[in-house]
Order: C-alpha cells, then structure tokens, then sequence
C-alpha cells in the first residue's frame, strides 16, 4: 500500500508516554478531539487491555489507528505490531520541541505527553518515522547483534581490568607483545600456568615450547621466555596475592566470555547463510550478504552490525539514508554568511559504532583507505572526523556495488577511478582551450 494511502486512511491518533510501571495513553479523533485517556500497568494484562480500549473506544480496526510511541522497539511496540495498529516513532527532542508549541510555559506530565504524541501524529506525522515489523530472521538477527555488542563491552571492560592488575605486580605479561591481547585464551592460559613472576622464574624452555605448540602460538619460546623472567618487581607478597586473587576472577569471566562469544559466532554464520538472496532478478547471483563481505573492513562483527541495523535500507542502496541513520551527515547550520557543519549526534549509536569499526578496519587493511585517511589527517581532521569520512566513502561504494549487484574488485575499481579522472582532465584542457566569446 503507498505511504499517501496509508496516511489518508488514518482516522484516530493515540499517543503513549510508556513508563517502566504503567503507560498513559491518549486517542484523538482527526478534529483532534480527545476520545478519552487511560492508564495501563504494564504487563501482559495491561498491554492486552491497551490494544481492546483503542479498538472498543474508536470503534475501528487497528489498521486504521495510529499510535505514536518515543521509543521504536520494545514490549509495546511489538504487541502494538502484531495487533496490526499504525506505529510511528517520535524522536524525544522532537517531542520536546511540539511540546513547546502547545505550551510555551514548560508544563510537562504524562497526560500532557501522551496529548501531545497524539496530536503530533494527527497533524504532522508524514514526518515520523514509521515502525515496520521485522521479518522474524531479520528479528532474530538484530538480537544476536545486540548480544555480540554486549558481549564485546564485557569484554573489553574486563581485559583492562586485567591489565591493570598485571601492571600492579607482573608487568612482564603485558610485553610478551607490543599491543598484548589479554583476552585470548592462550594468553589467560599462560597466566594460569604462570600466575606469579616466580612461577615463570621456575619454568623451563621446554615447558614453555610444548605450551606455545599445544595453543598454536608463533612466537618464539625463547624470546618469550627471557621477557617473563625478567627481575620482578618488589612489592609485598600480600599485593601479589590480592592482584592475584583478583585477576583470577577476571580470567574466569574472560573465559566464559570467550565461550559465549564461540557460541555465538557460530548462531550468527547460521542465521547469515540462513539470509535470503535480496535479490530475484534473472542473472544476478551475488547476495547482499557476499557483496558487502567483499568490502574492505567487512567481517562478521560489522556484516551483523550492517543486516541487524539497516537491512532494509542496504537493500534498497538508500544512501542518504544510510547517512543520516549511521551519524556519517554533518548538521548544517547557516545564517546568513555564517556556515556551520558539524557532528550528527542523532543518529542510530549501535549503526554509527558499526560504521566506526568498520572504517577502523578498513585503514588497517585496505591501503588505498589508509591513504585515503591519511590525507584527512593532514588536512587537520581529527581521528573520529576522518574515519566518518572513510565511513561516509565505504557507504556509497557499498551502495553503488548493492545497485549493480556486483562483488568489489580493487583493480576494476581503481581502473574505472583512473578513467574517470582522465576523462575530468580532458574536459578541463578542452574548457580552457575553449575561445571566450563576447
């Protein structure tokens, strides 16, 4: 059905100030009359009894009653889905601003919000986004996204701890490398073989080499070996045994982590196979799912970011929504001969940290990114300016390749680069060579 029919066939608007205890609400007629308002406790009960009072006041389908909610997920939003009402989103700092326009002096109360939501659906909600249902592998997806994005927290908040123990008493562990990574499991079992300096003053060389081949690790014994048994540190024994005790803890958290993380890696190539094609046209074999892996930066982590957060957006190659969504479009402000550009913090934060990470990786492996970064720092921007920049570039190559539903190929793509810079050259010696008239 096309948006414009949709928005014709509205007749109710109801507003919902949701509360993590109970949920006001209120209905309004397309005059923008009040129908009535009511509290709900939440709950199953007290949701089920939200979704029969809209349709027992308004006396009309749930198809044709649109409901306005600040938060676009959650419990209500999907009993509210599966009900078959109209659901539309309203950014809070929008909410407050229409607030302001009904009344000026500041009033604010749960009544006064679930009015306002209400009436912000009836006059102005071509401008709201629409809450659609997901497709349940797409729902499935998003919450094994959420999980890695937790998980990688967890981790991460973890390993410094670690790191912070070991520089109390045993900062030989964090040289064994140059950027040690606490959280691998060889590493936090080689702290379990060696949890003290005198531990690894008493280990041996062959010890120390059938460990490194059991987990598979190519570093060389030796070296490693020299590094551990360097003169500790002197501090008393009872900080070695409280940063000890501590860090056992922490290495068991980090294993379990580990464990779940495996776990999961595996649920999600599951559901990442499971994904359909996108696509029905007559010779075109290549899915979302391998386009975008051709990418530079693309692997699993970012590939569950992108599907889990703009599936639907990727698959229609809208990049300029992609843009706004991810944070990459800078906020224009101009008055007059006064021009500002600057940072979009209302944006989707799980998407915008996808699109970090993946323009991280990005400079890290692909050399033509990395240049490309390169020159942006030294034009002045700073580290997270110019990887929105390189985010902003991986976008629209991404859109590009989604249209044609072709793979990434860094020669294809640096010859056609090449070609169209000859070509700019071309026109601008003709240009120039061009007689001026009077």
């Amino acid at each position: 059905m096309d948006k414009h029919d949709t928005l014709n066939e509205l007749q109710w608007f109801a507003g919902i100030d949701w509360g993590s205890r109970e949920h006001q609400a209120c209905v309004l007629n397309l005059a923008g009359e009040v129908l009535g308002q009511r509290k709900f406790a939440h709950g199953g009960a007290g949701l089920a009894a939200l979704a029969d009072w809209l349709c027992q006041l308004t006396g009309a389908p749930a198809g044709r009653i649109a409901v306005v909610i600040e938060v676009p997920h959650g419990p209500i939003v999907e009993l509210l889905l599966e009900r078959g009402f109209v659901v539309y989103a309203i950014n809070p700092k929008s909410l407050d601003r229409f607030r302001d326009r009904l009344g000026p002096a500041g009033a604010k109360d749960d009544p006064r919000d679930a009015l306002v939501m209400a009436e912000a659906g009836r006059i102005e909600r071509q401008w709201l986004h629409r809450v659609t249902p997901p497709a349940p592998l797409l729902r499935q997806l998003q919450a094994a996204a959420a999980l890695a994005a937790e998980l990688t927290q967890a981790q991460q908040r973890e390993a410094c701890r670690l790191r912070e123990q070991l520089w109390r008493y045993y900062p030989q562990m964090l040289q064994l490398r140059k950027q040690v990574d606490v959280t691998a499991n060889w590493f936090l079992a080689l702290w379990l073989l060696l949890p003290t300096p005198a531990k690894a003053a008493a280990l041996g060389l062959p010890q120390l080499t059938a460990f490194l081949r059991r987990h598979r690790v190519k570093l060389d014994p030796g070296e490693m070996l020299r590094i551990l048994q360097q003169p500790p540190l002197q501090v008393a024994p009872e900080t070695i045994g409280g940063a000890v005790q501590h860090a056992t803890s922490l290495v068991a958290r980090l294993q379990l982590i580990n464990r779940q993380q495996a776990q999961l890696n595996r649920e999600l190539d599951r559901l990442i196979r499971a994904l359909p094609a996108g696509t029905e046209a007559p010779g075109q074999e290549q899915s979302d799912v391998q386009i975008l892996l051709s990418l530079p930066g693309v692997g699993r982590i970012v590939l569950v970011g992108l599907l889990g957060g703009a599936l639907e957006d990727l698959r229609a190659a809208a990049y300029h929504a992609l843009r706004l969504r991810s944070g990459v479009a800078p906020v224009t402000r101009q008055s007059g001969k006064r021009r500002q550009d600057l940072r979009r913090y209302a944006c989707d934060r799980r998407l915008s940290a996808t699109l970090h990470h993946w323009a991280d990786a990005a400079k890290r492996t692909d050399p033509r990114t990395r240049r490309y970064y390169q020159a942006l720092r030294r034009r002045g921007h700073t580290h997270g300016r110019a990887l929105r920049q390189v985010g902003d570039r991986l976008l629209k190559l991404a859109c590009a390749l989604l249209k044609s539903r072709s793979l990434f190929d860094q020669q294809r793509y640096l010859a056609a680069r090449q070609a169209r810079l000859a070509e700019d050259r071309r026109r601008s010696r003709r240009a120039k060579a061009k007689p001026m008239t009077a």
